[in-house]
């Protein structure tokens, strides 16, 4: 069975009321609880984190070492100058997809540049609540 971190970063706990005409109306619960749906479906563990805290995105992925087969993570802003969540992800290499909930390219400039996405095997953007679907499918479609 294969193992799934999703990674949640800083605002996310604030979907559905936060700029919905950008991110949408969908919940972070509610993005869960399709991941899960999804996961259980197709024989998948989840283990899910929402942290505003760069370090505890950092620990969760060290962490994942032993555990995980891939991960999902949204980033949030710190997609955009984490260098420690890019040197997290690099470190452990296990299978990772960037995931934004918006076209982060067709957005304002400062968020066109991805400091984590040289060492992701992906990135999905725009799909709103689908992006998260999009990189579960794509990480167990490469297993």
């Amino acid at each position: 069975m294969p193992n799934v971190l999703i990674l949640h970063g800083p605002n996310l706990n604030l979907l559905g009321t936060r700029e919905p005409g950008v991110y949408g109306r969908v919940t972070l619960a509610q993005i869960n609880a399709m991941l899960e749906e999804e996961a259980a479906a197709r024989g998948v563990t989840l283990r899910i984190l929402q942290s505003n805290h760069e370090g505890a995105l950092v620990d969760a992925i060290h962490a994942a070492v032993g555990w995980a087969d891939g991960i999902i993570i949204n980033a949030g802003a710190l997609t955009h100058y984490s260098y420690a969540l890019r040197d997290a992800i690099a470190g452990v290499g296990i299978p990772t997809v960037e995931v934004h909930l918006s076209n982060i390219h067709a957005r304002e400039p400062f968020r066109h540049t991805s400091v984590i996405a040289p060492v992701c095997r992906g990135q999905i953007a725009g799909f709103g609540a689908r992006s998260y679907l999009l990189a579960l499918w794509a990480l167990l479609e490469e297993k």
